[in-house]
């Protein structure tokens, strides 16, 4: 594998960034006034500079050394199109998980045939995820900021945790208790075993 070439890069110009207050500390009140459930007080860092080009993603420039398309024992759940990773480390959430096609795609180019496969196994994710004793919501989040491979995640919202509504979920998983391994583990089974009962298999690479 070799290293990432080193990119020049310079301030992003377009009538876009040239409004941007670059350097300033911004507002974070209408974070707090949109999610009062979830945000007392937040205080941002200052605008950075906001440079182009942009440092490539994992697997973008050498696919063939893209983790996503490697075997992992992190995989719970797979296809012959889809595969559902988690369990990297334990989780204050009751689940989150990583779900990608098994070949190397972007959202821009995947196939049509892989793309039409995630809206049933989203369903069935979500039916999944539910359950686990205990959870009342599944969230599904896409950002893709930090690997080339297309991924999106499913997180569990615990029931009657109002204050995880909305985009405030994932910020929990960091804060909440981690769970213990052994629960850990059984929510991993209840996930797997529940998607493998429509199909896949459950646990390949253990």
């Amino acid at each position: 594998m070799t290293d990432a070439p080193e990119y020049e890069q310079h301030p992003a110009d377009t009538a876009f960034h040239a409004r941007l207050p670059i350097g300033e500390r911004m507002d974070a009140s209408p974070l707090t006034e949109g999610l009062p459930w979830a945000f007392e007080q937040i205080t941002m860092r200052p605008l950075g500079p906001m440079l182009v080009p942009e440092q490539p993603r994992g697997g973008e420039l050498e696919p063939e050394n893209c983790s996503s398309c490697r075997p992992s024992e992190h995989t719970i759940w797979q296809d012959e199109l889809w595969q559902v990773r988690s369990g990297w480390d334990a989780n204050g959430l009751p689940f989150v998980g990583a779900i990608s096609p098994r070949e190397h795609w972007l959202l821009e180019d995947a196939p049509h045939e892989v793309l039409a496969a995630y809206g049933p196994l989203m369903q069935r994710i979500s039916q999944a995820v539910k359950s686990i004793p205990g959870v009342a919501r599944c969230h599904f989040a896409r950002w893709n900021d930090g690997s080339a491979h297309l991924h999106l995640w499913a997180l569990a919202r615990p029931a009657g945790m109002m204050q995880g509504r909305g985009a405030a979920l994932a910020f929990w998983d960091e804060m909440l208790p981690p769970m213990p391994a052994e629960m850990a583990e059984e929510h991993l089974r209840i996930v797997a075993d529940a998607l493998a009962a429509g199909g896949g298999q459950a646990f390949p690479n253990r």
